[in-house]
């Protein structure tokens, strides 16, 4: 099978369960998949995977500098492989029209910045983790979420994540992979043997 990277960045932490989530979805199906934080010392190396899969989650409107520089620096690998691209905001988990648009428009304006066109793009909803934010930032998440999210703990955590969603972004991406590179023949039959 293929050997495929989920590359992401997160704040909080919720692109990085997405991330592993995908990556475990991908890996079940056969593929070898690694699954990298771009906020580690080194990028890797896109050239040496067969496919792609970028994840990031939108702040203030903004995905996150690491993800726009990896895509920047990589754009011809990128371009000549599969790739895919997921987004994790808080207007996606709104679920209204206009925030639906707005979770677009974060979309369409990351992807014309970096002059980037995946095969495939997904936006889930995050998470609000009061948490972990500050005493200054939890006051301005509350302030300016706090009525589209009635229901969110503002002293704990609340995930809007639909896994199912996510489960079946990450099978589709598998199944475009092995669509366009071809699967391999089962690593247990017999080359030679005409029955396989």
């Amino acid at each position: 099978m293929s050997s495929i990277l989920v590359a992401y960045a997160t704040g909080e932490g919720q692109t990085a369960a997405v991330a592993d989530r995908v990556g475990t979805v991908v890996g079940g199906r056969g593929h070898d998949v690694d699954v990298v934080d771009l906020g580690g010392d080194a990028a890797p190396g896109v050239v040496s995977y067969d496919a792609v899969i970028v994840g990031s989650s939108v702040h203030y409107g903004r995905h996150g500098k690491r993800v726009r520089r990896f895509v920047r620096d990589n754009r011809a690998a990128l371009a000549a492989r599969p790739t895919a691209f997921f987004q994790l905001s808080l207007a996606s988990a709104e679920g209204s029209d206009d925030a639906v648009a707005e979770a677009a428009g974060y979309v369409e304006a990351f992807l014309e910045a970096v002059d980037w066109h995946p095969d495939r793009v997904a936006q889930f909803g995050g998470a609000l983790r009061y948490s972990k934010y500050g005493f200054l930032r939890r006051l301005v998440m509350r302030r300016m979420v706090g009525d589209s999210f009635p229901e969110a703990d503002p002293a704990g955590d609340t995930e809007f994540t639909d896994w199912d969603e996510v489960e079946a972004f990450a099978n589709d991406v598998a199944a475009f992979v092995e669509g366009r590179l071809g699967a391999a023949p089962d690593a247990g039959a017999d080359a030679t043997d005409p029955a396989s």
